[in-house]
């Protein structure tokens, strides 16, 4: 037998570490664990057709249907069937925009996911000062357009709808935090 015909050489690896087992009981609970799946898709659905970008959507949308604890980044890698790089990408986009948080494990190097709670509701309190500046532009566009009556009309019309959320954005949440006591 020549050296070409002869079985390659095993390769011997370490059995799975303390911290590795680790994480594979928490991708099997999660396994376990994955509650509204079609829900959570047809609302990344409607949120990317409203403008949010997909991979983000399904992880914002898979975190509001996560356990109590979230999830890692390895189990929504598995939940939505996607690569780890996708996963980076997306949580990277959504801590960005304070939309989830990274909590940490004490004693472990393995960090969960979650959805930070009023984020909904501080983005668009948030947002009150952009749209009295957006209708303020628009004013200008208005006004730039006054021997056109249709054009100075349909700017004057989107201004008063930014001015209208501006306003009612914050009142809206009052009454929201209200309402949840």
């Amino acid at each position: 037998m020549s050296a070409a015909d002869s079985p390659a050489p095993s390769r011997t690896t370490p059995g799975p570490s303390a911290e590795d087992a680790g994480r594979a009981e928490d991708a099997d609970r999660a396994v376990d664990e994955h509650r509204a799946v079609e829900a959570a898709e047809q609302a990344a659905a409607v949120m990317t057709a409203a403008g949010m970008a997909r991979m983000p959507a399904r992880v914002l949308m898979a975190l509001v249907a996560a356990p109590a604890d979230g999830y890692t980044a390895a189990q929504l890698a598995e939940r939505l069937g996607v690569s780890a790089a996708a996963i980076s990408g997306a949580v990277t986009y959504l801590h960005r925009l304070h939309f989830i948080e990274r909590l940490s494990r004490p004693g472990t190097r393995v960090v969960q996911y979650a959805v930070v709670r009023e984020t909904f509701y501080g983005s668009i309190t948030s947002n009150a000062p952009i749209y009295a500046r957006m209708a303020a532009f628009i004013d200008e566009i208005a006004a730039a357009h006054s021997g056109d009556a249709a054009a100075s009309a349909r700017a004057t019309e989107m201004a008063d709808f930014f001015r209208f959320l501006a306003e009612r954005f914050p009142q809206l949440i009052d009454e929201w935090r209200q309402r949840q006591g």
